[in-house]
């Protein structure tokens, strides 16, 4: 829908066409705007995502050197445990 604003003064008409967007029309520099809004919350959101994904590997590369370690120290604790049990066996055969 076209409409028509005329301004009045003394000496000069200053007139201004304004058009009304229905439902159905679009203006293309709202939704232009409307877009780029929507790119900058995804690329924001994607950078988050991969700010924490970074993070998370970071974490699971030091989780997976403690699991290491943890394995090295729980197979040497059984080893030495087995050596006392059988030390503690040849003790008790010998008396």
């Amino acid at each position: 829908m076209l409409t028509f604003l005329a301004i009045y003064d003394d000496y000069n008409v200053i007139s201004a066409h304004t058009l009304a967007m229905s439902e159905t029309e679009k203006d293309p520099s709202t939704e232009l705007e409307a877009l780029e809004a929507k790119l900058d919350t995804l690329i924001a959101q994607f950078n988050q995502v991969k700010s924490e994904n970074k993070s998370l590997k970071v974490k699971q590369d030091a989780l997976v050197k403690e699991k290491a370690k943890l394995l090295e120290k729980t197979t040497l604790a059984k080893t030495r445990v087995e050596a006392m049990i059988a030390r503690l066996k040849a003790m008790e055969h010998d008396s």
